[in-house]
């Protein structure tokens, strides 16, 4: 597996006993709903790992929505976050105490586009399951059945990134791609154990150049823009007709693919749309509008900042990166500025990764992104940049009521950091996932090893 820790814990039949023992202080959230076993084959078996009373103190909080408490204190019980406030907040005689001086607290940090488990590492062609390249439109397929836990990615994603919840996305190589899978970023032995419990499924959708050249080189639909539009379009059609269907008097057969469109017309499904371009936005927008249902954000969006009063009224968050551009055509108009030009616009800001090396330090790319939009004269608060990966995107996710800011009643989901979290020189401290101590950088034990570097010099994930 993942780490020594684990692997001894499967071994001895602790981690089994340990986490069946901690179940009744798994906060609400972490339990499945009551009809996930009946609408879903393959429902979350996440429970969490042990946790203990702990106070942070002495710390500069931010708290993901925007606010920022100095000399503050972090009190978690039970798996949630139980206060956050300033430093005469009471703490429990026996909470375990941890000095946080000259530290930062932030909720633990979500990448909603991520690849990890279905392009894991090694890359190698047998890893290579993210993409179901075989017709423009396979929404029957589901990213999870391509996860492998054992990627080492998860690990180096939480202890050099303080992640504590991601989004797997298939690719982009088809119009509609399938459904993503919500995880909690912890060590286990099968995907529904990292199924983050609650979290709505997403569709992935892609416009653009990857489905036209994917399939334009094969010389079948869609080869230009305009045959995308209407590859989407029919497909909607007829998932409109199969929904009618199935709540009439004679259900039709099923169809896993069909199934999956009719809950985005229901709302049960969100949706994560691969878009560059803002044109091309703007006409998935009205698409969306035709067939009633709702863009829950769009990916890369690397010319957001041309429709941001747009995206702003239709509540649509932009994913982007800081600086990516110019590696395809599509790609040429983005500017650094894109995400501070959202924020001014008041659109939903996320910094994203797309990549196994960039989810190491979304921190920093937040960083970048601000430092270019306060280069242009916009004021923007170190705490509002920290929400673009920690609230922003558990809202695009669909879990933002059970994760992604410090407030009661959550989950304790939450990174200490050795330094400013928007500073090049910090990094994760300690991470802590549903008020579990999973990573802390000054325990040897709790440094995660992949089997892939077992035995060299400096092992570990942490250098």
């Amino acid at each position: 597996m993942k780490t020594r820790a684990l692997l001894a814990l499967l071994a001895s039949g602790s981690l089994l006993a340990g986490c069946a023992a901690t179940a009744t202080e798994t906060n609400s959230a972490s339990a499945a709903p009551p009809s996930q076993s009946v609408e879903t084959p393959f429902p979350s078996t996440y429970t969490a790992y042990p946790s203990v009373p702990t106070a942070i103190t002495g710390v500069t909080i931010y708290d993901g929505e925007g606010g920022r408490i100095d000399n503050g204190t972090v009190l978690m019980a039970n798996g949630k976050i139980s206060s956050v406030g300033g430093a005469d907040t009471a703490i429990p005689a026996d909470a375990t105490i941890v000095n946080g001086t000259g530290k930062y607290v932030t909720p633990g940090i979500i990448d909603v586009h991520s690849h990890l488990g279905d392009y894991p590492t090694p890359s190698v062609a047998a890893h290579s399951d993210g993409n179901e390249a075989t017709s423009p439109a396979t929404p029957e397929v589901w990213a999870e059945h391509s996860v492998w836990p054992q990627d080492p990615g998860f690990s180096r994603a939480m202890a050099n990134g303080g992640i504590t919840a991601l989004q797997i996305l298939p690719g982009s190589a088809n119009l509609f791609g399938g459904r993503s899978a919500v995880l909690k970023n912890v060590p286990g032995r099968t995907v529904q154990a990292m199924k983050f419990p609650g979290a709505p499924y997403g569709l992935k959708m892609a416009c653009g150049e990857n489905p036209k050249r994917v399939y334009g080189s094969r010389g079948r639909m869609p080869s230009t823009r305009m045959g995308s539009l209407a590859v989407e379009r029919q497909t909607w059609i007829d998932a409109q007709d199969y929904r009618d269907k199935r709540n009439g008097a004679k259900p039709p057969k099923r169809d896993l693919g069909k199934e999956t469109l009719a809950a985005v017309l229901d709302g049960d499904i969100l949706v994560h749309n691969h878009c560059y371009r803002a044109d091309e936005m703007a006409q998935i927008i009205d698409m969306s509008k035709e067939f009633s249902y709702k863009v829950t954000a769009f990916h890369h969006a690397v010319e957001s900042y041309k429709i941001a009063d747009i995206l702003a009224k239709e509540g649509i968050c932009s994913a982007v990166w800081a600086d990516w551009w110019g590696f395809k055509m599509e790609a040429y108009d983005a500017i650094p500025e894109n995400a501070a030009l959202l924020q001014k616009a008041g659109a939903c800001v996320i910094i994203h990764s797309d990549d196994e090396n960039q989810i190491q330090r979304l921190n920093q790319e937040a960083a970048k992104a601000l430092a270019d939009g306060r280069a242009m004269g916009m004021e923007i608060s170190d705490a509002q940049a920290i929400q673009w990966i920690t609230y922003n995107p558990a809202k695009a996710m669909g879990i933002e009521k059970m994760t992604g800011s410090l407030r009661p009643g959550k989950m304790a989901d939450l990174v200490l950091w050795n330094g400013n979290p928007l500073s090049v020189y910090s990094r994760p401290d300690k991470v802590w996932i549903d008020g579990a101590l999973l990573f802390d950088s000054s325990d040897p034990n709790r440094r995660p090893v992949s089997d892939f570097e077992l035995g060299q010099p400096g092992e570990g994930d942490v250098k």
